[in-house]
Parts: structure tokens; C-alpha cells; sequence
């Protein structure tokens, strides 16, 4: 089965592109937007609109496959490409990967993933989103041209073996962290609530006092309102370097002070505390993680370590994997390009005996959630997450559904 044809659109994500290094150094949030200048190349303002470009492929047969193009909310941070905007990268798309794509037949995903992978356009690598979307578009080609589930051209193609079971579901609340945890808990998240604590004097504390209280919070209000002991979530908070902040990138002793009263904080619950510190350099920041992760497994503090920042491709994963750089990292999908190394980061991380954590970002699309579904369904990590937005009820029910779908598609096939 061959490519016949090929279109592309633009879109909408399902967040906001966000300057990061603007709200750190004190952006103020004004209703849904933010006050004050962009400071990262690309943006126009601290807070725009996400954008995508949506890949589709034509078949013979007159099926239509697709993949949308995605960028992280933080985009043009902690080293990875530059804002994702559809009016600049179109063009790329129409004008030099559909003349390679159209005729070609839709034979096997990994070959073709490989080619995208090293495609280049006046000597440069496609942008990771371009990469992402298209590789997505193939996925879904090569499976309506083999009647198949995208998960099962996955598992075919990578040696892996199906299971019809859930992978754990990770939600995630942006600044509405106490109201969407309410929905977590109604809906029985597995992993839950993320928490955006990206800013010390609103939400980590200058001591660290108001992230202490809401761990606290979070465990009572876990307590008070589900209808079963059985219901366990695990507690996993994003950061984004201001414990660092606070306590010093490299004082890992007062580093795990902290975060040992967060772990009694959070009990019965386990913890995991994401991006601890953020040293803005790629060997340092893997060399900080895991200095303290050696010191939290010493003293046996019942935390669990996530990387994120600075730890974006494939390479950066199993080079933090390889120097134990956390007790889990964050393969957050778009940043990695091409979907196929989504599933190499996984199987690389379980591996290693590392947690993987197959994330992405709240500025992605129902489509790209769809998909990676499939491919956790296949390489099985740790939790995936619920995207995209910050709603908590979209997210989770894009992700749980299509999983449902998956497992009770597979039923049918025992």
C-alpha cells in the first residue's frame, strides 16, 4: 500500500506555548495570561497561543492516516528546539517531505521512521515537532495498510509482546492544583497532580513551608474523599528547579532534609518530586540528579527522583539513565522527535532498572495523546501521561479511553 497523497493543516494544542525563563525570573499571571516581556527568541508574548500543524497521508485505497506536529508548552527551554509556529514550518513540510513521502509504500513503520530521522533541510535536522507529527502519520499509514492497531505494528516491529491491561495514568492540575485534584481523585488517577510549583514565593515557599502544606493537603483530601482504602495514587509533583532555588543546586544534604519531610508529608502515599533543581547546562544537571539520588538511596528517604529538565532526546535519556540521574526520567514525547524513540527511550529506561515516565506536554493535541497510548500500550512504562491541557477531565478522558479501546480491541483477538 502506497501514499497517494498528502495534506497538511493548521491547529490548535490544547495549552499555551509559555516562556519560561519570563515567569521565572517574575512574570506575573494576569487572568489566563501573563504580564511583563518575553524573553526567549520566538516569543511575542510570555503566554501565546499552542500551535500545530496536522500530517495527512492519503492511501491507495483512499484511507487517510494522521499525525499531528507538537511542541512543549516551555518551548526554546532547557536546550530544546525553538517555538513550534505553523506559518514557518508548513512549508517545510509541503514543499520537502511530502515529494520524498508520496509513492512511498507503507511497508514497515521502523525503516521508514529511520529515514524521517535523518532527513535534513539545508543541512539541519527537522524540527523535533515536524518529526513527532509526521512520525506519527506513519505509524497510523503502515497500520491502516496492514488492518492493524498502531500498538500492534509497534509490538511486531520492536519484538515486544501485548498485554491488555492499563498502564498507570498520570494527571496533571496546572495552577488549579487544588480544585483538579478533586477530579483526580473522583476519577481514580493512578499517578496524580503534577502541581505546576514553578514559582517559590507563591508555591514552593521561601523555606519551602507552602509546598510542605499542600503534600499535606494532598494526602488528607486523598483520604477524605475516595470511596475505597484501595485507591493508592502515587503522589508526583513537578518542581521545576525551585527546591534548587531555595536550598542551593548543590546542597544535596539540605536538599534531602527537605524532601525527607515532604516523604512524611506524603505517607501512606508514595512520592516522587520531579526537576528538582535546574542548573541550565545539560552535564551539570545530570551530575546534580544524580548526586542526589545516590544521597536519598543512602539515607533511604522514601522519595523518588524524577529528571526532566535538560534531559530531553533520546541520547540525554540514556546518558541520565546510564549515570543513574534519578529514579525515573521523563520521556516527554515531543521533545524526542520521532515517535519510534519514544519506545527505544522506554524499553532503554526499563532496561536500566530506571522508572520510565512516558510524559509529553499539556501543548499537545487529542491526536498525538491518541497515539502515544499505542506505544505505551506496546513498551509498557511506568505511567503515562493525561493530555492534553490542564482541565485534568479532557486529558484523562482522551488517554484512558483510547486505552480502553486498545485493550478491549486485543480481547477480541485471544
Amino acid at each position: 500500500m502506497k501514499i497517494s497523497n498528502a495534506v497538511c493543516a493548521a491547529g490548535r494544542t490544547g495549552f499555551f506555548f509559555d516562556d519560561q525563563r519570563a515567569i521565572k525570573q517574575g512574570a506575573k499571571a494576569d487572568g489566563a495570561s501573563y504580564a511583563g516581556s518575553p524573553v526567549t527568541a520566538g516569543f511575542k508574548a510570555v503566554r501565546q497561543a499552542g500551535e500545530a500543524v496536522s500530517v495527512m497521508l492519503v492511501l491507495e485505497d483512499g484511507q487517510t492516516a494522521f499525525g499531528d506536529c507538537a511542541a512543549v508548552q516551555y518551548s526554546g527551554a532547557g536546550g530544546r528546539d525553538p517555538l513550534f509556529l505553523a506559518k514557518d514550518f508548513m512549508p517545510v513540510i509541503e514543499k520537502h517531505i511530502f515529494p520524498w513521502l508520496v509513492g512511498r509504500s507503507m511497508d514497515s513503520f521502523r525503516a521508514l521512521a529511520a529515514e524521517l530521522e535523518a532527513f535534513t533541510v539545508g543541512g539541519a535536522r527537522l524540527h523535533t515537532a515536524i518529526r513527532y507529527g509526521m512520525s506519527q502519520a506513519l505509524l497510523d499509514a503502515v497500520a491502516k495498510a496492514k488492518h492493524r492497531l498502531m500498538c500492534e505494528i509497534i509490538a511486531e516491529e520492536y519484538g515486544l509482546t501485548l498485554k491488555a491491561e492499563e498502564v498507570p495514568i498520570f494527571t496533571q492540575s496546572g495552577d488549579a492544583r487544588y480544585d483538579n485534584v478533586d477530579k483526580m481523585i473522583i476519577k481514580e488517577a493512578a499517578v496524580l497532580p503534577h502541581g505546576l510549583i514553578n514559582n517559590v514565593k507563591t508555591k514552593l515557599g521561601e523555606r519551602g513551608e507552602l509546598l510542605w502544606e499542600y503534600v499535606s493537603w494532598l494526602r488528607q483530601r486523598i483520604q477524605r474523599l475516595r470511596l475505597h482504602d484501595s485507591y493508592s495514587p502515587a503522589l508526583h509533583l513537578d518542581v521545576y528547579g525551585t527546591i534548587g532555588q531555595v536550598f542551593g543546586n548543590h546542597n544535596y544534604n539540605a536538599m534531602s532534609n527537605y524532601l525527607e519531610t515532604l516523604a512524611d508529608a506524603a505517607k501512606p502515599f508514595k512520592l516522587r518530586i520531579e526537576g528538582p533543581m535546574d542548573t541550565e547546562d545539560r552535564e551539570k544537571q545530570m551530575n546534580a540528579l544524580a548526586a542526589l539520588t545516590e544521597m536519598v538511596d543512602q539515607r533511604k528517604i522514601p522519595v523518588e527522583i524524577v529528571a526532566d529538565e535538560w534531559c530531553n532526546t533520546l541520547e540525554d535519556i540514556k546518558y541520565f539513565a546510564d549515570n543513574r540521574a534519578g529514579h525515573m526520567v521523563q520521556i516527554k514525547t515531543p521533545d524526542l522527535g520521532g515517535i519510534g524513540n519514544i519506545v527505544e527511550a522506554v524499553l532503554y529506561c526499563k532496561e536500566k532498572g530506571i522508572g520510565a515516565y512516558q510524559g509529553g506536554t499539556c501543548n499537545e493535541t487529542d491526536r498525538s495523546a491518541q497515539v502515544c497510548v499505542h506505544l505505551a500500550m506496546a513498551a509498557r512504562p511506568d505511567q503515562i501521561l493525561a493530555k492534553p491541557g490542564m482541565g485534568v477531565d479532557e486529558g484523562f478522558m482522551i488517554v484512558y479511553n483510547e486505552m480502553q479501546r486498545i485493550i478491549s480491541l486485543l480481547g477480541l483477538k485471544k
